[in-house]
């Protein structure tokens, strides 16, 4: 897997350079330029930071050095039944029911190296069965003390970590998973502000845990809408689809969703504090998983080639790039 990422990654990088240039002229400044300013705004820690690089970003669009961001064609808003998402070929019961089974036979693999390992040691008579019983409650105790300190935190990045060893497409599925929220949240108009595709990569850069794979965003006004009790429709929509996108990547892709169960429950506690009815709240979800599916469906090439850029570390504004270069030229965004 590792290699032909690579060549693939490089053909890519080589091909968003050339079409983000060439969509920057319009604008009369490099792209490249401009995306440097909208990295240095993302990592900033001024609180005016995060307005000022939507503003920039919402610039560069336009003056058309942006094509794709915020320019989703998306499918008409209404309410759609289940049988019309299947005839669009979607089973939103596997879609919206991610089971996560990949880390927990990760954790279950873990736990029974580790009794294995205690009991060979017994037997070897490497430890005595004192010895014994103080390994287990040491351990117990740590774990225990792991759940109350870092609400599990050490634990989930043991397993993550291992996970990416034990499985060979853990990995590529997280960096997937990740892009499709990142896409999707793109050409919908709500710039992301920064990512992590793994919890041991966040313990390194901030000594963070409990914090697993996810995408970060520039949502002050959205959060204020919330805050205020007055969230549009157009937030609203934007939100359902960047929520759900997750899971359809995983669904898409590998046939079940097992990342995502976060995404969406948060998304049904959202719906259920608007106090929308049963039905409302199922309209909604239908039609951001058929919108969804729709624009990663669409732009699967764009798709690989950003979680090709996400898994080398690439920077927003690079992978920003990456995208506009592969919709380069394309009047179906």
């Amino acid at each position: 897997m590792a290699p032909r990422a690579a060549q693939q990654e490089g053909g890519t990088a080589s091909t968003s350079s050339s079409g983000a240039s060439t969509a920057a002229a319009t604008a009369g400044v490099p792209l490249e330029q401009r995306l440097r300013e909208l990295d240095t705004l993302l990592s900033s820690e001024d609180p005016e930071a995060e307005g000022q690089a939507t503003a920039l970003a919402a610039e560069l669009a336009e003056q058309g050095a942006l094509r794709a961001y915020g320019k989703a064609a998306q499918v008409p808003k209404r309410a759609y039944t289940l049988q019309e998402l299947r005839l669009n070929k979607i089973q939103p019961e596997q879609l919206l029911a991610p089971t996560d089974s990949t880390l927990s036979g990760v954790r279950n693999v873990l736990q029974g190296s580790y009794l294995v390992g205690l009991t060979a040691a017994y037997f070897a008579q490497v430890v005595d069965l004192s010895q014994l019983v103080q390994l287990v409650v040491i351990s117990a105790f740590i774990l225990t003390v792991d759940q109350v300190a870092n609400a599990g935190g050490f634990e989930a990045l043991v397993v993550d970590t291992a996970g990416r060893v034990i499985n060979s497409t853990y990995g590529r599925r997280v960096a997937l998973h990740e892009a499709g929220h990142f896409l999707t949240a793109y050409l919908l108009g709500l710039l992301p502000r920064g990512y992590t595709l793994s919890s041991l990569d966040l313990f390194i850069r901030k000594r963070q845990l409990n914090v697993q794979a996810g995408c970060q965003f520039c949502d002050i006004a959205f959060q204020a809408e919330v805050a205020s009790g007055r969230l549009t429709s157009g937030s609203l929509d934007t939100y359902s689809c960047v929520a759900l996108a997750g899971v359809a990547t995983e669904w898409l892709r590998y046939g079940r969703a097992e990342g995502g169960l976060a995404d969406v429950q948060h998304l049904d506690r959202l719906l259920g504090a608007l106090r929308f009815t049963q039905a409302k709240a199922d309209a909604q979800v239908r039609w951001a998983v058929l919108n969804v599916v729709s624009l990663l469906r669409k732009h699967e090439r764009a798709h690989d080639a950003l979680a090709a850029a996400m898994q080398r570390g690439a920077s927003v504004a690079e992978c920003i790039a990456v995208i506009e270069g592969e919709l380069a030229g394309s009047d179906d965004i």
